[in-house]
């Protein structure tokens, strides 16, 4: 896949470090004008994001998109629910997951891709504590391989 006309708006790192990412899907967002126009500008924010399923529909709730600042009326809500667009397969699929114990799903990243905004939701299930501490555990020894490695040469 040629990722050269993607722009990436905003990543959600923190799920990376919550949940175990079982799955990651792209969907298309149903989006106002003004907030096409406050992603364009990277004016995102999906720290406290989730997805729910209503009435066969999938939904982000809690995804901050910033006012527009040269809208002067009909401006957005920022923390409105946006619908996202999926196909009935995949939606079938996640809600299947979803009623399983354990499973969320998680909004990753936002970004443009063909000049349409797309959000990549995950299919997650929680970390543990200990789970957490291991993988820091990982990565700290993936820094100190790469280090040595490097002054090796």
């Amino acid at each position: 896949m040629d990722n050269s006309h993607i722009k990436i708006v905003t990543k959600n790192r923190k799920a990376w470090h919550n949940y175990s990412i079982v799955e990651e899907i792209e969907a298309g967002i149903v989006l106002l004008g003004t907030e096409v126009k406050s992603l364009r500008s990277a004016q995102a924010n999906l720290k406290d994001a989730y997805g729910r399923i209503d009435k066969g529909e999938l939904y982000i709730h809690q995804m901050h998109i910033s006012p527009y600042p040269f809208a002067h009326y009909d401006n957005h809500d920022p923390l409105r629910k946006r619908k996202l667009l999926l196909h009935r397969s995949e939606l079938k699929r996640m809600e299947a997951k979803v009623r399983e114990k354990g499973y969320s799903i998680i909004p990753l990243k936002i970004y443009f891709k063909g000049g349409k905004a797309k959000v990549s939701v995950g299919l997650a299930r929680g970390k543990r504590q200990y789970d957490k501490r291991h993988s820091i555990k990982e990565r700290e020894m993936k820094r100190e391989m790469d280090r040595a490695r490097k002054k090796d040469y």
